[in-house]
């Protein structure tokens, strides 16, 4: 297994796999976000994106962001893993886990924290790898427009 950036060459590929995450998720994004979120993931320093290659194909994708905090030292946020469902079960998931926190910590962000839905399939995962912060919500807000 490699595991490495994204590189222009990856482009292709790496649209597959967000968009079967967002199939998984059922998230309906048009075509233009895609070709955003990926100038973004190679052209902000903040923002990266890395992938995973079994036997030279790609199988993986991670999207990941740095960011200051208040209270505790600054964290890198996960913000998307995911593994072809035909390469599950052959680690990827979790080195790639261990790459970004690896990574994150070099950059000076040491901590490292992911959100996934309660019954998540990867939670098995996700519950070896990682400590539940049991009895945290997750809330969001998105101000309407039309309100004043």
């Amino acid at each position: 297994m490699e595991i490495s950036f994204l590189a222009e060459s990856d482009r292709a590929r790496w649209e597959v796999l967000a968009r079967g995450k967002d199939a998984y998720f059922e998230v309906e994004r048009a075509d233009q976000a895609y070709e955003r979120t990926w100038r973004r993931l190679l052209d902000d320093d903040r923002i990266r994106g890395i992938i995973a290659r079994l036997a030279g194909e790609v199988v993986g994708a991670a999207h990941y962001l740095f960011h200051a905090s208040i209270w505790y030292a600054a964290k890198c946020y996960l913000t998307d893993l995911y593994v072809d469902p035909e390469a599950r079960r052959r680690g990827i998931a979790t080195a790639m886990i261990d790459w970004v926190a690896r990574d994150a910590e070099e950059q000076g962000f040491p901590g490292l924290y992911w959100n996934t839905l309660e019954d998540a399939p990867a939670r098995a995962l996700y519950d070896k790898v990682g400590k539940l912060r049991a009895g945290l919500i997750h809330y969001s807000y998105r101000r309407d427009a039309d309100r004043s």
